[in-house]
This record gives C-alpha cells, structure tokens and sequence, in this order.
C-alpha cells in the first residue's frame, strides 16, 4: 500500500524550529544579568591576570656552523682515512658532524649542568621576583634567595632541596633554551627566554662561547691521544709506505690542534649576534583576555541553560 507524505508536515515542522529558536532567545534573554555578570567577571579576572604575568623577553643569535664543522676543512681527514684504518689507527671523529653534535651536547645534561655551575646563574634562573626596566636591575624574591647574604631561603618538598641541584637547574635551563637549525641553509638559530633581556641576551653570548670551547677542547684532546698513538706505531713501523702514512696522518692531527688553538669560533660563527630586545616575547595579554571573556561568555550560557533544565 503506497504511502502519502501529508503536504503540511514540512510546514509544521518549520514551525517547530522557529518555536524552538524563539523559545531558546527567550531562555537566554531571561537570563541575560547570569551571562552578562558571568562574562564580565572572566572578562575582570583574564585581565588582572594578564597583567600579574611577568614581561618575558627572548634573545636569539643566528650561527653557521664552520667549514671544518660540516668537514671541508683541514679536520676532515679524506683521502687517509682509508689508509688511516689499514693502518690500524683508530681516528678522531669526523667533524662532518661535529655542528649537530655541538647542538646535542648543548641540550645534554652534562653541558648545561656545567654551564650553570660554570657560570653562577642558578639566582638569575630560579629566584627572579622581577626586573626594573629602568635600572635594569633584578629583584630577587626574599622567600627564595637572599641576595645580600647569598643565601638561599627557600622551603621546598622532597625531592627538591633547598639548594637548587644540578638536575633542577638543567630542567629549569631546558625550559627557556630553544635551539634550531635550517634544514635547507644550516643555519642555527639559538635562543634564551628570560625575565631580564640583559640577562637573556648574556646567556646567548656565554652558550655560543661555552659550546665552542667545549668542542676545542674534545678535540683538541682527542687529536693529542691520536698523536700519542701514531707517534708509537710510527716507531714501530718497517714499510716505508706505511711510515708515509703514519706522517700524514701525524700532520693532519698537529694541524687540528694548531686551528683549533687560533679559530676563537671553532664550530659555530656568530652571523647575527644576540642583542638586549626591547619588546617582549609573552605574554600576550590581550589574548589572554580575549579568551578569558569567551570564556565567561560560554560559561554563563551554560549556567543559564542548566538552570532552565532543572527547572523544566
């Protein structure tokens, strides 16, 4: 049997929305003190809160890393490495990677440990209240550090110590640092985000510094225990071929060592250095208040929507 839509079922169905919608405008009109008081209140809120947020300032400096780094230079041992290994003298490493090794011991646990005991910044990183523009001085919060006394005065729950560990500096380091490198032009991009933009910006500076004299020294060391090895096989050697081979190789390590003592910027060149910013990074407090009023706006729609509910 064929059934027959009713023609006026549309109609009355139309009709149903609107009875619907009108029945919501007037829910949410009724309500409008909840909504309007609701959205004023987060709106109040966000921006106090805003404004309570620290001015947080980032420095960054633009590296290259150089041409020994990436291994054209006089470190790349090239030809005689092959030799080298017939030879039976275990290398240093190839520097071809030695500028994406510099980036990983710059966010290992051991470098930063050491920079932050190295260079004294664990008040600078843990106990900033906060910094005057004008004298561009750093207050430091009483609770936390004494800065007259040196002293640190902070109670604190297992497993933190009142002292700040290395393991606590190294994760506190870790949350402002942000190193990046440019897959298509290497260059490497190194930042620090802090209260302070001097103290940012001399951050940047001491990495770049730190990082390069680190690698000197790595290897620096590892050229000198080559040399001590090949200087040994040397005298043991009876081929003449085989002496050639100890001699070049003991060249290209003397020569390693002789760069590596002359180039102050031995991994990474400084092509854009870090300055003192004068505009903030975050917090973007007009965001922050933006979202805190949808927020409350949303909320007070809800409230009024389930007020009506239990209610009906």
């Amino acid at each position: 049997m064929t059934q027959h839509q009713n023609p006026d079922q549309p109609t009355r169905q139309l009709a149903d929305d609107e009875i619907d919608l009108r029945e919501l405008f007037r829910i949410l009109w009724n309500g409008k003190w909840i909504i309007i008081v609701v959205t004023f209140v987060f709106a109040v809120g966000s921006v106090l809160y805003a404004l309570s947020l620290p001015n947080i300032y980032q420095a960054e400096a633009k590296l290259a890393p150089t041409k020994e780094s990436q291994g054209n230079g006089i470190g790349s041992l090239g030809q005689l490495g092959g030799l080298a290994s017939l030879a039976g003298v275990n290398l240093p490493r190839g520097q071809v990677d030695n500028a994406r090794m510099a980036q990983e011991i710059m966010r290992s646990r051991a470098f930063l440990a050491d920079f932050a005991e190295r260079r004294q910044i664990a008040p600078d990183l843990i106990a900033v209240e906060k910094w005057d523009p004008r004298t561009g001085e750093i207050s430091y919060d009483p609770e936390i550090y004494n800065a007259q006394t040196q002293t640190w005065m902070r109670e604190v729950r297992h497993p933190k110590q009142t002292i700040p560990t290395a393991w606590e500096l190294v994760e506190e380091l870790r949350e402002i640092l942000r190193i990046s490198q440019d897959t298509a032009t290497g260059i490497v991009s190194l930042s620090i985000e802090h209260q302070s933009p001097i103290v940012a910006k001399n951050w940047v500076d001491w990495l770049i510094e730190d990082i390069n004299n680190e690698m000197r020294r790595r290897d620096i060391e590892e050229a000198e225990r080559s040399i001590q090895y090949i200087e040994n096989e040397f005298e043991k050697a009876r081929l003449a071929n085989t002496q050639q081979v100890y001699a070049s190789l003991l060249e290209q390590q003397t020569q390693t060592i002789m760069l590596a003592n002359v180039r102050p910027e031995y991994v990474f060149r400084v092509l854009d250095p870090a300055v003192i910013p004068e505009q903030r990074a975050k917090p973007s407090r007009a965001l922050i208040a933006i979202i805190g009023t949808f927020l409350g706006g949303f909320l007070g729609l809800v409230i009024v929507l389930a007020i009506n509910i239990f209610r009906s």
